[in-house]
């Protein structure tokens, strides 16, 4: 696999993360009783402050919480 390959999977990774907490999000917002979206937002938010996400990018989580929060929600 060559560094290009690591870094698209990376970026996938990252990507999908993302698409699920504004998944969790939206949902929470229409039902605040949504166990799944509850669930999924924590396991997000607990990935955006691993040891892993910041293997996988330099993005501080934090800032792209807020930007999410502002462009997306």
């Amino acid at each position: 696999m060559t560094k290009e390959s690591y870094e698209k999977l990376a970026n996938a990774i990252v990507e999908q993360a993302i698409r699920d907490y504004i998944w969790a999000e939206n949902k929470l917002k229409k039902t605040n009783n949504c166990l799944e979206a509850e669930k999924a937002k924590k396991e997000v938010l607990k990935f955006f402050h691993s040891c892993w996400f910041t293997a996988l990018t330099d993005i501080d989580p934090d800032r792209l919480i807020k930007k999410i929060h502002k462009e997306v929600l």
